[in-house]
């Protein structure tokens, strides 16, 4: 009696286009996935340069036609590269709410809020800067993945201690209050000898507040500044407790960090296709967040 060998005739399932391409755009694990990173950081980077030079007012007035016109470029290629990854993602709803989506649809808009006439052009035309914050996926394409677990070690050990630097921030807004106040019956009101009154700065508890913040913080700007012995007595206590305080946020952070005690594992450059989340393990097959197959 003799056995029949069965052959799967089966073949591997061909990829859709939108598969391809979400492999290229939100992966940087392959050849084709990395050089499309890099090269769209090197747009970044070249639009990013284009709005600083835009800012310099001999460069703008010699050069203004030749920056408008890298500038529609830029925004052009980047509105193309937004609609690029909505089309390819699975949930393209979750790339849209996503962070880096909304960096990603903040850095074109304000190209287009500047051609609308019921904007000004200078306030919108400086909102571009914020395509530096695309600059964050360098971490995925220089293979620095790794460093996205140390953040999201440093976040926990932020949110554990939340408490407590709630209490903290509690008694620097309480102290910046009760010292305004002070130096606001010490300080304000003065007349001079014409019997005119003096602007001190103190004229007012919000003044005093903006001093006492930063008196505290050790800025120490000098456009406001007590007069009187016993204003120059509060300064005094202020710029001692601020000292003092420096390092109570560190501390607290701090000390949760060292009960962690483990270093972050490493994490791969994959994109989950289910919720957009980043930073899993390098052996992981399902999302972490929503169980989504990687």
């Amino acid at each position: 009696m003799s056995e029949e060998v069965v052959v799967s005739s089966e073949e591997p399932r061909r990829r859709s286009w939108r598969e391809r391409w979400y492999e290229v755009i939100f992966e940087a694990d392959t050849p084709a996935g990395k050089l499309f990173d890099v090269v769209l950081l090197i747009a970044i980077l070249l639009s990013v340069l284009v709005v600083t030079l835009e800012s310099v007012a001999s460069i703008r007035d010699r050069y203004d036609t030749w920056l408008v016109r890298a500038e529609w470029f830029f925004t052009i290629l980047f509105t193309l590269e937004y609609a690029a990854r909505v089309v390819c993602a699975p949930r393209p709803w979750r790339y849209v709410v996503s962070f880096f989506g909304v960096v990603d649809l903040l850095a074109i808009l304000p190209t287009y809020l500047v051609a609308l006439p019921i904007f000004e052009a200078g306030p919108a035309q400086r909102l571009s800067v914020i395509r530096s914050l695309r600059l964050l996926r360098a971490f995925r394409v220089l293979k620095l993945a790794h460093m996205l677990s140390e953040a999201d070690a440093l976040r926990h050990a932020i949110w554990l201690a939340r408490a407590k630097i709630a209490v903290f921030i509690s008694f620097v807004v309480i102290s910046v209050v009760i010292v305004a106040s002070a130096m606001h019956l010490v300080e304000g009101g003065r007349i001079d000898a014409d019997g005119q009154p003096v602007a001190t700065g103190f004229d007012s508890i919000p003044e005093a507040m903006y001093w006492a913040v930063v008196t505290m913080t050790t800025v120490g700007y000098g456009d406001v500044s007590p007069a009187t012995p016993l204003g120059k007595a509060l300064a005094a206590c202020m710029m001692i407790l601020g000292y003092s305080m420096i390092i109570v946020p560190t501390g607290i952070v701090t000390a949760e960090l060292s009960k962690e005690g483990k270093p972050g594992k490493p994490v791969s450059t994959q994109v989950c296709p289910g919720c957009m989340a980043e930073g899993h393990d390098v052996d992981a097959r399902f999302c972490k967040y929503c169980g989504h197959a990687l």
